[in-house]
């Protein structure tokens, strides 16, 4: 037997709603003929009469009634196959894949998916905790929409970079060690240090800030978890040097057991976003894209309620 055609259903179904096939011509606004033939195509299909014809009204057949009450829920799953096709081609749901680090995640990203789940709350942002080497690698591949990732990185047709945000790196210190008021890389580097793995950006940004002084220390132990770290820092195991990502100023969120200072040479980490070109985004991720530029540094954000254009499991380290 053929499958059965959803617009013949819809016809028997208004039939036996409205009573007559002329109250369902109107209101399908099909012709009567067609209604006509809707019916009796689905009748030869079934084998069986499903509507009784009345000289003022058409009633189901036991067999039309079975086949209208599942009728019923086939255009129903219809309306909501179709509803769910719209809300994606407009934005308003959908899946968005983006890569970051632990400390982005942490204390950037909130604030964005607070506000996305405000505005679209059916869209769902799918993070990946990624090192900035590996997110740029999927997006190339085409396994990730959008990247927040440690700058500089190569643009290409495959994949666009702007700038998204600076942040100082600090000195982050055991509460107990008596620092100075700024920390150099002379002082810091006799003493026990946590890095970022040497694969990372952070790493080498790191180093390299090091190297200024002329020096190349190691590590007591190398992890690429930023709570990870504050918490050794915290607990008197060595000092770390991070970017300062805390919103709301920079003491308020630490631990009593760390204590913060700014490095000299000042270093800056500088952060951007990364995505494939918006013509082969869907229009969810064009509307996180849309989001994450309202919260870039120095953006003006548009206040609670406002129209805008308008992101959950974590899975590897950051980088």
């Amino acid at each position: 037997m053929r499958a059965i055609n959803l617009d013949q259903l819809q016809t028997l179904v208004s039939i036996a709603d409205l009573g007559t096939f002329a109250a369902a011509s109107r209101a399908l606004h099909l012709a009567a003929p067609t209604v006509s033939l809707h019916i009796a195509e689905l009748e030869s299909r079934m084998g069986v009469p499903l509507l009784e014809r009345g000289p003022r009204k058409a009633t189901p057949t036991a067999a039309g009634a079975a086949l209208i009450d599942h009728a019923r829920g086939l255009l129903k799953g219809a309306d909501d196959a179709a509803e769910s096709v719209r809300r994606i081609a407009q934005g308003r749901a959908g899946k968005v894949r983006l890569g970051t680090s632990t400390g982005v995640i942490v204390h950037l990203l909130p604030q964005v998916l607070a506000a996305l789940a405000e505005q679209a709350p059916d869209i769902d942002v799918d993070l990946a905790i990624l090192g900035s080497d590996e997110t740029m690698a999927r997006l190339h591949a085409g396994t990730l929409d959008i990247g927040v990732v440690a700058l500089p990185q190569p643009a290409s047709d495959e994949v666009q970079v702007s700038a998204w945000r600076s942040d100082p790196m600090m000195a982050f210190l055991p509460g107990a060690w008596a620092a100075p008021r700024s920390v150099t890389p002379d002082w810091l580097a006799g003493k026990p240090l946590i890095f970022n793995d040497a694969t990372t950006r952070m790493y080498r940004l790191t180093m390299e800030w090091f190297a200024t002084a002329g020096h190349s220390p190691r590590a007591r132990i190398e992890l690429n978890y930023t709570l990870a770290m504050k918490s050794l820092v915290a607990a008197g195991y060595g000092a770390a040097v991070l970017p300062m990502e805390e919103v709301g100023g920079p003491l308020s969120q630490l631990d009593a057991g760390m204590q913060l200072r700014p490095l000299k040479p000042a270093l800056t980490r500088h952060l951007g976003i990364a995505h494939r070109p918006p013509a082969r985004l869907d229009a969810a991720a064009q509307q996180v894209l849309q989001l994450l530029a309202r919260f870039a540094q120095g953006a003006p954000r548009r206040m609670r309620g406002s129209a805008a254009p308008a992101a959950r499991s974590p899975r590897r380290t950051a980088r």
